[in-house]
């Protein structure tokens, strides 16, 4: 229920995986920097978007359980029978069989 999945490039999702309320996958991204963010020679009258965007695919392995209101960033693969811990931003890659909690989400134990 409220879940948001923007799907700018690949999500794949295993088997018996549990997502929760209000989980985010997001792939969609753009540079960090605003000289790279901005598109060269923009104007309100071109036809090309102001920002340059691009996206990175999500993975979350069989048997994971993503806790309510987890945010998952572009690019980020959680492992085969990880459990996210509820409110969780997860900015990097997680290991399988591993409980990661807290923003920036991080290994607490392994399962």
């Amino acid at each position: 229920m409220n879940c948001t999945f923007v799907d700018c490039n690949k999500i794949t999702i295993g088997d018996n995986v549990l997502i929760a309320s209000n989980v985010q996958l997001y792939t969609a991204t753009h540079p960090v920097e605003l000289s790279d963010r901005l598109t060269p020679d923009w104007s309100p009258e071109s036809e090309q978007y102001f920002c340059q965007t691009y996206a990175l695919p999500i993975e979350i392995g069989s048997g994971c359980w993503l806790g309510g209101g987890v945010i998952v960033l572009p690019g980020v693969t959680i492992g085969t029978g990880t459990v996210i811990g509820a409110g969780s931003v997860v900015t990097k890659d997680i290991p399988e069989n591993s409980v990661a909690v807290g923003n920036p989400c991080r290994v607490i134990r392994k399962i």
